[in-house]
């Protein structure tokens, strides 16, 4: 009988510490002006894993957070990376377009500061929050950043309806001494949102577009943000449970739960097929499958649309989506931990996206976090929807404004 996989946190801690001390390989070069993601995945990489605070000094974070600040735009909000800085005193009215706060960027460099147990006390926190409605368009959706001559810049799509909704969630708290300061339009984005729910229960990135697992977790965190910073002006049935809405999103979360994790050798094989059926009628946690019986299943990742096969940060998008709802029940956790472990995990640490795959980033840390939602030895647990440790979470609500 062959031995269980298991989850190397060695290895792992490894993996996050090349990533963090030396350069990235060459691969990451095209994702430069990302470096405020990259430094997300890593930095909260290693805090899932508990030694964020061992590994690194004190100099070592300090050095980390002056980093991050010296991305912030002085006019609010956060650049990707520092090399659109102009340098002191050369940002102008005139060139101020083309080093640009953007919303992703702000929402990560954020993130990254209370995962660093920095207090925020240098953000441009006013200016910040006067500059998050100038993305927001009219529909209620957002943009990624304000370019030449007041244009909106970026895809109207509900990533940056996440972000922008987890920005106002950090710096807004309960807004009692912002007097003045406008808010973003909370009801536009909410029924922009419900619009792009799709015929088949997902959610899409805009209006009449595909269902995809990304942009449904954008949404319901999206959601999520705004409902905790003020619980009684979110009421949508989307977070309903027992509603149309809600139960046609969960169920289409739960059927991209998939046995088909690479793609055959043989091009003439059959397309992937997501575990599909009556929901009541689950064989150890599985439906009922035509072409499979379940005890023949040993691994089940997830998709992120139909008739895709599995992708190992889809264990991610799905799952946090489902513990958003309180749904995460719907899972089968044990052949979605083999998927991850005997499959995707790497021998060097991280994952790779499938089967055979290098480690990445992305890719690492949510199929670690994946395993997190399930109780894994070694992994604190996360909050779905700020997509860090619960420790994080606890700093930010011991802000002065929260």
């Amino acid at each position: 009988m062959a031995t269980e996989a298991s989850f190397t946190i060695e290895r792992h801690v490894k993996y996050y510490l090349r990533c963090l001390k030396t350069f990235l390989p060459s691969a990451y070069t095209s994702n430069d002006s990302n470096r405020m993601l990259l430094a997300y995945l890593t930095l909260s990489g290693l805090d899932v894993l508990g030694v964020l605070n061992i590994k690194t000094t004190r100099e070592e974070r300090a050095g980390y957070i002056n980093w991050l600040y010296h991305c912030q735009v002085p006019t609010g909000g956060f650049r990707g990376f520092p090399g659109t800085d102009f340098g002191p005193g050369r940002r102008n009215k005139d060139n101020e377009a083309w080093d640009p706060a953007n919303v992703p960027a702000t929402f990560f460099a954020l993130v990254n500061l209370l995962i660093l147990g920095d207090d925020l006390s240098r953000v441009r926190r006013k200016e910040c929050l006067e500059w998050l409605p100038t993305v927001q368009r009219e529909d209620g959706s957002f943009g990624e950043l304000v370019g030449p001559d007041g244009s909106l810049g970026g895809a109207g799509d509900l990533r940056y309806c996440c972000c922008a909704a987890g920005i106002r969630y950090i710096l807004r708290g309960n807004g009692s001494e912002l007097e003045g300061v406008p808010d973003i339009d909370v009801e536009g984005l909410v029924s922009f949102i419900e619009a792009c729910q799709t015929y088949d229960g997902g959610m899409a990135e805009s209006p009449f577009c595909e269902s995809h697992s990304g942009h449904t977790y954008c949404a319901i965190g999206a959601l999520d943000f705004l409902r905790r910073s003020s619980p009684d002006s979110v009421t949508v049935p989307l977070l309903s449970a027992g509603s149309r809405q809600f139960e046609a999103l969960t169920t289409w979360l739960a059927s991209r739960q998939t046995a088909e994790i690479e793609e055959p050798e043989d091009e003439e094989d059959e397309q992937p097929q997501n575990f599909d059926g009556n929901m009541a009628e689950r064989v150890h946690g599985l439906p009922n499958i035509a072409r499979l019986e379940a005890d023949e299943i040993t691994c089940a990742g997830f998709n992120g649309r139909c008739n895709k096969y599995a992708d190992t940060c889809y264990s991610f998008w799905n799952g946090a989506t489902l513990v958003m709802l309180n749904q995460y029940g719907v899972v089968d956790e044990t052949r979605n931990r083999r998927y991850l472990l005997e499959k995707t995990q790497h021998l060097v640490g991280g994952f790779g996206k499938g089967p055979g795959d290098p480690p990445d980033l992305l890719h690492s840390y949510f199929g670690m976090v994946s395993l997190a939602f399930q109780g894994e030895p070694g992994l604190n647990a996360v909050d779905p929807t700020m997509g860090t440790t619960e420790r994080t979470v606890q700093h930010l609500k011991s802000l002065p404004w929260q």
